[in-house]
């Protein structure tokens, strides 16, 4: 990563929480970056972080596999706070057995009583509510520390160092729940760590055409456009850093919306001015995928399709050296997390065998940034609001919304119902009240009637959610009178399509897409 000058280092300890933490910090224009707890800190110390975060976990820091504090953080003489098990971690490293089981355990919403508001409490309301999450308790604190904060349950809340800038919270800041959390974040990033708070679009537009610049030389670089925001952002930051250096490919795998080839290739060409060649790969994409119903066997049919054509496009040209892709930062920290490797729920869409089938080395500017980053970087860039503002697109498009066997006719039966979707959304003004919005065509044929004829035709579910990033999501609350009209207009103008769901699953238990 090109790391920012000012930035705080949170150490994961497991907890499910931990990426609001970074979510939160960014509120406040502050670069963060989640590494495990064990990360060499050699790896981590250019430059020098400013302020170090212990994150909440599982475990008992009694238990003999417990995640391990790395004293070695302290030599930076950086502020440090601890967040629930990072907090117990703090008294138990200096005093082994000094948390213990609670007898009352506290999980969920509890009063903080503040015995001081200086620094790290400062301007936080007396008896406001905190999130609690743990089962172990300090029975003992260490000299070098004082309360400045209890519960009614838990005599240490929130403790600070007598001498040094160490702190530590048995509460969740980063949580919805508590109600001052981040104005706690607030104080120990830029005031007890002192950050200047100017991390921002900008800068990071900035920073990002220094290092392309430096890191690209005289180079070419590849960059496989999907026609989704991310891949977008990427180019256009890229384009910025080194002009016609970068080329870019945008395929249209049969898999895209209605229109949609055409309509982003204009985009690309005649309003960002990218140096892009469109190429019209849909037979082979559908050749190959014709009666494929297995969904991750679409996904591996789709990225040696794109691998094959890419290669076909620019094989013989030995000038490219990078290969651009819109790599985001919540993949970032699950590839590395204190829990490993996530199990392989969906393969990740990219230009996978790519890179290494033709030398190319990986570019990825944007792998520092969460989704809705990325959309102000792109606002910055000039990439117009009603593009930049669009749902996300999968990779793999509507191969993997036709469930079951997929065919030319399937997709065009998709295709249609999905326009009218968002047609109507962005029409009666909610399509910006909704994360992502899909049509599901479903492989279930069901008995209907039209006129006085009997009809035997499929079912499409339809899709809305909400989410901030995509990792957790509800489901949309559309209104009964909008998801009526839908499904009146999918029924009557698509032959083939007699019947209409609405999806009201959240995430977890499920995921977005179906597939």
């Amino acid at each position: 990563m090109s790391r920012h000058n000012e930035w705080i280092l949170i150490l994961d300890y497991g907890s499910q929480f931990t990426q609001l933490i970074a979510r939160r910090l960014r509120e406040f224009n502050i670069y963060c970056e989640i590494h495990p707890f064990n990360v060499n800190l050699e790896e981590v110390s250019i430059p020098v972080p400013k302020g170090v975060i212990l994150s909440g976990g599982p475990k008992s820091v009694n238990e003999i596999d417990a995640p391990y504090l790395q004293k070695d953080i302290f030599k930076w003489n950086a502020p440090v706070l601890g967040v629930c098990y990072g907090l117990q971690l703090l008294a138990h490293t200096e005093i082994p057995g000094s948390v213990e089981q609670a007898e009352k355990r506290e999980f969920g919403r509890a009063h903080l009583k503040v015995d001081n508001s200086e620094d790290l409490l400062k301007d936080v309301k007396d008896e406001s509510v905190v999130w609690m999450s743990h089962g172990d308790h300090i029975h003992e604190l260490p000299s070098s520390y004082e309360i400045i904060a209890h519960t009614s349950n838990a005599k240490v809340a929130a403790v600070r160092h007598k001498e040094n800038h160490v702190y530590g919270v048995q509460f969740h800041p980063e949580v919805a729940h508590t109600e001052c959390g981040k104005q706690v974040l607030k104080n120990f990033a830029l005031d007890i760590c002192g950050l200047s708070g100017d991390w921002t679009a900008a800068s990071f537009i900035d920073e990002q055409v220094q290092y392309i610049r430096k890191k690209v030389g005289k180079h070419k670089v590849l960059c496989a456009l999907s026609g989704g925001v991310d891949s977008t952002v990427v180019a256009t930051l890229i384009h910025k850093a080194i002009g016609d250096q970068l080329e870019c490919v945008f395929v249209d795998n049969g898999l895209l919306r209605k229109n949609e080839f055409n309509e982003v290739l204009d985009l690309y060409i005649k309003d960002l001015h990218l140096p892009v060649r469109g190429v019209n790969a849909s037979d082979l994409f559908l050749s190959r995928l014709e009666g494929i119903s297995d969904p991750e066997e679409k996904r591996k049919i789709i990225g040696i399709s794109f691998i094959d054509v890419f290669e076909k496009e620019i094989g013989t040209d030995s000038g490219f050296k990078y290969l651009a892709q819109g790599t985001l930062y919540p993949d970032v920290i699950e590839s590395v997390s204190f829990k490993g490797p996530s199990a392989t729920i969906k393969s990740h869409h990219n230009v996978g065998g790519l890179p290494e089938k033709m030398k190319l080395d990986l570019i990825e500017p944007v792998r520092e940034l969460f989704k809705d980053e990325v959309r102000e970087v792109g606002r910055e860039l000039g990439i117009p609001d009603h593009f930049i503002s669009r749902h996300p697109f999968p990779g793999p498009g509507l191969g993997i919304r036709v469930l079951g066997e997929l065919s030319k006719d399937r997709l065009d039966l998709l295709r249609e119902a999905d326009a009218i979707f968002i047609e109507e959304l962005k029409k009666q003004e909610l399509y910006h009240d909704v994360w992502q919005a899909l049509v599901v065509l479903l492989p279930i044929q069901s008995v209907g009637v039209m006129g006085d004829e009997r009809t035997y035709e499929f079912t499409v579910a339809i899709r809305a959610v909400t989410s901030v990033d995509g990792m957790t999501a509800d489901w949309a609350h559309l209104p009964n009178t909008f998801l009526a009209h839908v499904s009146n207009r999918i029924i009557n103008e698509i032959k083939g399509i007699n019947r209409v769901v609405y999806d009201i699953s959240s995430k977890p238990p499920a995921t977005i897409e179906w597939e």
